[in-house]
């Protein structure tokens, strides 16, 4: 259905036209409310999803930090806790074990004092040890299992000649702070 139109083109003139009629515009969304609340839900949950990626890539990212942090903390541990000098074996044994957990720091300090220090300066005992390589063998973002394998160079006045025995370690490390202790040393 068209509409005539009447237009005036000055005094006494005027048009009638033939326009279609203009449409209203619309006053309710085009999209159906079905449709938007499916829209939404798809959205919501992409965003929780990524949410969730997000927070399980972060969190992976810190076990591979405690991973490498706790190798490098067993390794130096390692080092101080397995090497001495019979000159001065009970400050060095002493200062590796501020590296050691409270139950455990007790268990060496007392095998250092009754055992270590006396027979390194009673044979004037000198020990090198370096970790040749290390791995995890399980890790959390507080806590690793780390095998260590270990040379150790020992001299004596008995045995002047270095003697080098090679020995595999584990290390129970546990995260306090920002430092990696060690818990417990064990052989393999």
């Amino acid at each position: 259905m068209t509409e005539k139109h009447v237009e005036n083109e000055g005094p006494g003139m005027s048009i009638e036209t033939d326009t279609p009629p203009v449409p209203a515009a619309p006053t309710k969304s085009s999209l159906p409310t079905p449709l938007l609340a499916v829209a939404g839900v798809v959205i919501a949950a992409l965003l929780v999803g990524v949410g969730v990626l997000g927070w399980g890539y972060l969190d992976d990212r810190a076990a591979e930090q405690a991973r490498t942090d706790a190798v490098q903390a067993a390794t130096a541990q390692a080092a101080a806790m397995l090497s001495y000098n019979f000159d001065d074996v009970d400050q060095q044994l002493a200062a590796a074990g501020d590296g050691l957990t409270g139950d455990f720091r007790a268990e060496y300090d007392k095998l250092v004092k009754e055992t270590i220090a006396p027979g390194a300066k009673e044979k004037k005992i000198t020990v090198e040890a370096s970790v040749q390589a290390g791995a995890i063998e399980s890790a959390s973002k507080n806590d690793a299992v780390v095998l260590l394998y270990v040379n150790q160079i020992t001299r004596s006045e008995e045995m002047p000649d270095a003697a080098t025995t090679g020995s595999r370690v584990r290390m129970e490390m546990h995260k306090e702070g920002d430092r990696w202790l060690t818990g417990r040393l064990t052989p393999v």
